[in-house]
């Protein structure tokens, strides 16, 4: 490196000034703003500023000319700090008091007096022993002594640890510590830390080197150190926050018991009493950081005798609901646009307002740890059935309904809980599609845990067993299992959340729908501002206990009249479900799916529910068990379902069809015209949809026949087997729309179990076989290319065929971003997604109007 001293413009190691080549991207975040608040004029002690270059050649052992990066500072102490792309990635920690020696604490002993002095070189020597020379810190937590007895004390323990006297050279001491930060900065741990932290593996780290403003003394004027911002981190509400603590250097006030309130406050004395000029000139520092850096600041400052000092400028930490409000006021401030002010939110962090979260400042006693299906966070007692979930919530009582797996019998049980753990299963499993659907705290694929339902006992990993009716909190944002009842925060949807949403509406310009299957979803879907629902899945209005019943002795009948007669009365139920739907939507698109699970999943699966299944259908135990036997599949995903059902036993899509018509009919009369869309589900060829198009044609007529009145429908088709993808171009010319399915469309394109894919997906994802989950994050160059042949061979077809996803992944950004590019009309998600959709939507337009 240069041995001239430190240049202005030298890009790897310069002093900051208003006009020095710094960069976030070659320099670090901190480095930056530091250049920014010296540009605004603002009081910042002499920095330099070392690039990712320079800091990684140190780690490689070539080190700068020490005395040349010294000079500027004309002998001042002097802390290291990091300074990396994004603060979020972490950092090695500051080291304050560099060039702190015997002689320099002579001369300050008279300045500043020697109990101040002895502080100064005491912390100086324990930091350097820990972090520098890597000694062991017990020994130095094991100083009682303060003043210059403590400082005695270590000095003696560090040339006895380390075989050799205390440096008293700045310039060792300085290359040391630059060496120290680089090394820790490029080792295997703090790399795979920031990795997980979102970094990539090869993030560079800068740093500054900075002239100590002290902080202690015994001058005229006051002398301290502390944080201030004028926004809460929780909130995001106006509050001057922050703590100040007197004779203190770097963050001590956030950690002493001793430091004082920034503005006057009744609970104790404050910085503003105490010295009111410099609280003054503090706020004002920090309102301008907010116009000119365009973010809320949190500003680390030292007072010198009186004069402020800015040590450092980062934006404020803020939970969800505090990052809406700030950018909302940005904006409304018109310190910057409402695009930008859109793109500041992240819109997965939308969840934390819509559910409820585990307190972050609360204890976390982590069980295990599984896949974070469906967010939000719920505590109760543990249950092991349906039934008894069902009970709880007879008596008013919270519970945690804990299964290897749910299915669809689990409906009602998932219903009364408020959250749900399985052993098996992956972000499309039914336990994760349903909870998100609910807004219900979901983890499932926790296996970790032993699960023994038989016993209603749980297991977690360190021997600890929790039985039915303990009390365990569900994490289902971050996918944990924790034990006791933490405390948690509620849901929050303020002014600022509704601001936020109004403005991204305004931009979007893909559509959003709802997969919503009851009128709770509708109702849920309504109030998120769902353009209509993507996804009606009727086979969940079967599970009620009055009509299963009724499905079982459909399914039991050996004739065409007996299953018309056992469907006949379930025809007013469905009715009266879609009437229903119809009415909570108040006019927007209703797309109903026609009943896809194979029969044998409604018929009870052990001999206690044969038996009442022969008592209710007053048959031979005998015939139910032989009958339950007959309509097992070996591979039930890839039987007799979907369309396979229209087509083979057709009754069923007749009565649906029936109900759709007929409660169309009669939510028109007080409502505005429903036009509903009827999808047939599971289609691989052109003729599936002829016949079962035939069939709901003829339903139609004869409705219209029997009521007088005129409606309209549209018709399309479920996409999700590689073969209806394949072959758009013969199945469109039938359809006025293809709904793409990705949860079983990405099963069959990887001939992969999405029940069964958690078990082993974070092994393949670690060792780079798949980048993410498929079931997680759309496979864009395996499913996202049927998706794009299926578009364009429909189109071609038909050109106002209307397209969209309606599997879990029409939820996320990355394949809203996909659809958007690829010409898709709407996406469809779970209720609870549908702001993450809209604002994500949002983003996509608003980057392409900004560049």
């Amino acid at each position: 490196m240069k041995d001239a001293a430190v240049q202005q413009n030298d890009p790897d190691i310069t002093l900051i000034t208003p006009s020095a080549p710094v960069a976030t991207a070659t320099h670090g975040g901190r480095a930056k703003c530091l250049q920014r608040l010296v540009r605004l004029d603002l009081p910042v002690p002499v920095t330099v500023a070392l690039s990712f270059n320079a800091v990684h050649r140190i780690a490689a052992g070539e080190m700068p000319d020490t005395q040349a990066l010294l000079e500027p500072f004309g002998g001042s102490l002097l802390c290291v700090r990091p300074s990396s792309e994004d603060p979020d990635w972490g950092g090695p920690g500051a080291v304050l008091n560099i060039g702190m020696n015997d002689a320099t604490y002579v001369d300050l002993a008279d300045l500043l007096g020697q109990e101040a002095a002895a502080t100064l070189y005491l912390r100086f020597v324990q930091s350097y022993a820990v972090h520098v020379a890597r000694l062991d810190p017990d020994m130095f937590d094991e100083i009682t002594l303060t003043g210059q007895e403590g400082l005695s004390e270590a000095l003696r323990l560090y040339e006895e640890e380390a075989e050799e006297a205390f440096p008293q050279d700045p310039g060792v001491q300085l290359a040391a510590v630059l060496r120290s930060m680089a090394r820790a900065w490029e080792g295997t741990t703090a790399r795979l830390l920031r990795q997980a932290k979102g970094a990539p593996a090869d993030a560079g780290l800068g740093l500054v080197v900075q002239r100590m403003a002290l902080g202690l003394g015994k001058g005229e004027g006051e002398s301290g150190s502390g944080v201030i911002q004028l926004v809460s981190s929780q909130t995001g509400l106006e509050q001057i926050t922050g703590r100040y603590l007197s004779q203190s250097q770097g963050r001590d006030a956030l950690e002493g018991e001793a430091a004082l309130f920034l503005e006057r406050d009744p609970r104790g004395p404050s910085l503003q009493e105490l010295a009111p000029d410099a609280f003054a000139n503090l706020i004002e520092y920090t309102k301008l950081m907010r116009v000119r850096l365009r973010a809320e600041m949190q500003a680390e400052f030292t007072i010198e005798n009186g004069k402020v000092w800015l040590l450092d400028g980062v934006r404020v930490q803020r939970s969800a609901q505090a990052a809406v409000r700030i950018a909302v006021r940005l904006a409304e401030d018109g310190i910057i646009p409402r695009e930008e002010a859109l793109m500041r939110i992240d819109p997965r962090a939308l969840n934390e307002l819509l559910h409820r979260q585990v307190d972050p400042d609360a204890k976390r006693d982590v069980l295990a740890r599984g896949i974070a299906a469906s967010p939000g966070a719920a505590h109760g007692a543990i249950v092991f059935s349906s039934a008894e979930a069902q009970a709880y919530d007879a008596r008013g009582e919270a519970c945690i309904l804990v299964r290897r797996e749910t299915s669809p019998e689990d409906i009602r049980g998932m219903n009364a809980a408020a959250a749900v753990l399985t052993e098996r299963g992956g972000m499309t499993s039914h336990a994760a599609v349903i909870g998100r659907g609910l807004g219900l705290p979901c983890v499932v694929g926790a296996s970790e845990m032993r699960f023994q339902t038989r016993k209603k006992t749980l297991t977690a990993p360190d021997g600890r067993v929790f039985r039915e009716g303990e009390v365990i909190t569900i994490d289902g944002t971050k996918g944990e299992v924790l034990a006791g009842e933490p405390a948690l925060l509620a849901a929050t949807q303020d002014d600022a959340f509704q601001t936020l949403m109004s403005w991204a509406d305004e931009v979007r310009d893909i559509k959003v729908r709802a997969n919503a299957d009851t009128p709770a979803d509708a109702k849920t879907a309504r109030n998120f501002a769902a353009e209509g629902i993507g996804l009606c899945r009727t086979e969940h209005m079967f599970f009620e206990a009055d009509r299963l019943t009724v499905m079982r002795e459909m399914i039991f009948a050996d004739r065409p009249e007996d299953r018309r007669a056992a469907l006949d009365q379930l025809l007013p139920m469905q009715r009266a479900d879609f009437t229903e739907l119809f009415r909570i939507m108040q006019g927007k698109p209703v797309c109903i799916r026609l009943l896809d699970p194979p029969l044998h999943e409604f018929l009870p699966h052990d001999r206690a529910g044969h038996r009442e299944l022969a008592e209710a259908l007053d048959l031979p135990l005998s015939d139910v068990t032989r009958r339950v036997e007959a309509l097992g599949e070996y591979n039930p995903m890839l039987g007799m379902r979907g369309v396979r059902l229209g087509v083979t036993v057709p009754e069923i899509y007749d009565m649906q069809a029936r109900a759709i018509f007929e409660a169309t009919i009669e939510a028109s009369k007080d409502g505005d015209p429903v036009v509903p869309e009827i999808m047939i589900p599971l289609v691989s060829a052109k003729r599936e949809v002829e016949i079962v198009k035939t069939r709901i044609d003829a339903v139609a007529a004869a409705v219209h026949t029997e009521t007088g009145v005129a409606f309209s429908f549209r018709l399309g088709v479920m996409v999700e087997t590689p073969r209806a993808a394949l072959r758009a171009g013969e199945i469109a010319p039938h359809c006025a729309f293809l709904s793409f399915g990705t949860n079983d469309l990405t099963q069959m394109t990887y001939g992969l179990s999405r029940d069964d894919a958690g078990r082993f997906m974070s092994a393949y994802v670690q060792q780079g076989v798949y980048p993410e989950d498929p079931f997680h994050t759309l496979d864009a160059d395996g499913v996202g290319e049927l998706l794009q042949i299926g578009a364009t061979r429909g189109r071609a077809a038909q050109p106002d065929l209307v397209l969209s996803i309606c599997g879990e992944h029409g939820g996320s950004p990355e394949s809203i971003a996909f659809c958007r590019a690829a010409g898709f009309d709407y996406v469809s998600c779970s209720p609870f997604r549908v702001p993450v959709a809209r604002l994500a939507a949002a983003q996509l337009a608003a980057r392409d109007k900004i560049g």
